[in-house]
């Protein structure tokens, strides 16, 4: 991974990607204790950052493979992305998801032109039967954050950062990104280095769920011991990729850890000061810099909100606890 790959997927994205902004509000400064970036990829297709790696990684294979279809294991953005991707390239896609993912994750995955293939988290493995899958009918495996050209298009969110923060003025400061197996942290933390060398990258994890933060602190990777009990489906993976790892643990600063009450407060909050929707595992990265500023550096904060794609209910739930 390097540079140079992110640099070529955001010249295949142009045209495709929405270049999403960044956000601010005084009252989120105060809370947040420092001034308070938000980057919305909430507002992104399909409503997460997950298309600008789908993207990149359809548009990197040959029309020859690509015309065989594609197949995705996700708990509903990567799957959206891939789904929404796969309609654009007028290809076949095929999308494992776990039977408890979010029912408008589903329904906006079928409603893509997508087949969705239902699994079991605890019983079954995603990867064995996308494994399986990919070989019985000829698809390419597009993972959802542990392959070069998917981590390539999640780079390009760094390479905005670096454009946005430069005419802010921001020099120094920390990036909050709402981290699971590490494709988004990683491909912003390449992006950065190469761009703007003073913002840290920092990924955000639930409580319970902080499987990055504890391999960056011992230097080895400890799979999370369920997948159930977190609001934060999004970001709910086993444990960082083995390609994604050795970048975050070069380039990222200490992991921060929120709580499911964080979340919803923060998503509740995103919608009364910045107008914007964002799901449990998407208001991480915002969580961790409005309530937990104490473990933070500097005078300015930029805070990824990666994904927007959240049940009615359950925005409902956050709106009504805490507004």
């Amino acid at each position: 991974m390097n540079i140079q790959m992110i640099d070529a997927a955001q010249t295949r994205l142009k045209g495709h990607v929405r270049k999403t902004p960044l956000l601010s509000s005084p009252f989120l400064d105060e809370i947040a204790g420092r001034r308070l970036y938000v980057k919305p990829e909430c507002l992104q297709h399909t409503g997460s950052f997950k298309f600008r790696g789908a993207w990149a990684a359809l548009s990197a294979l040959t029309p020859e493979t690509r015309k065989r279809g594609v197949i995705a294991f996700s708990s509903g953005n990567h799957a959206q992305g891939v789904a929404y991707a796969a309609q654009q390239h007028g290809v076949p896609a095929v999308i494992i998801m776990p039977s408890n993912a979010p029912q408008l994750k589903i329904d906006n995955t079928r409603a893509l032109g997508a087949e969705v293939v239902l699994y079991d988290r605890e019983t079954e493995n995603r990867e064995e039967i996308g494994d399986t899958l990919a070989q019985e009918r000829g698809l390419t495996l597009i993972r959802p954050y542990d392959e070069p050209q998917v981590i390539a298009g999640q780079g390009t969110v760094g390479l905005e950062i670096a454009a946005q923060a430069a005419r802010q003025g921001l020099e120094t400061a920390d990036v909050l990104v709402c981290c699971g197996g590490g494709g988004l942290t990683s491909g912003i933390a390449l992006a950065l280095e190469a761009r703007a060398p003073g913002l840290r990258t920092r990924p955000a994890e639930p409580e319970g769920f902080d499987d990055v933060r504890r391999a960056l602190e011992t230097g080895r990777i400890q799979p999370n011991p369920t997948s159930l009990g977190s609001v934060c489906d999004a970001i709910l993976t086993p444990a960082p990729g083995k390609i994604t790892f050795p970048i975050m643990q070069r380039l990222c600063g200490p992991g921060v850890v929120v709580t499911d009450a964080e979340c919803l407060h923060a998503m509740a909050l995103a919608f009364l000061r910045l107008k914007i929707v964002i799901e449990p595992g998407g208001a991480a990265a915002l969580a961790g810099a409005l309530f937990h500023g104490d473990q933070l550096q500097g005078d300015a904060v930029i805070a990824v909100a990666t994904g927007g794609n959240v049940d009615p209910q359950m925005f409902q739930d956050a709106l009504t606890a805490f507004l």
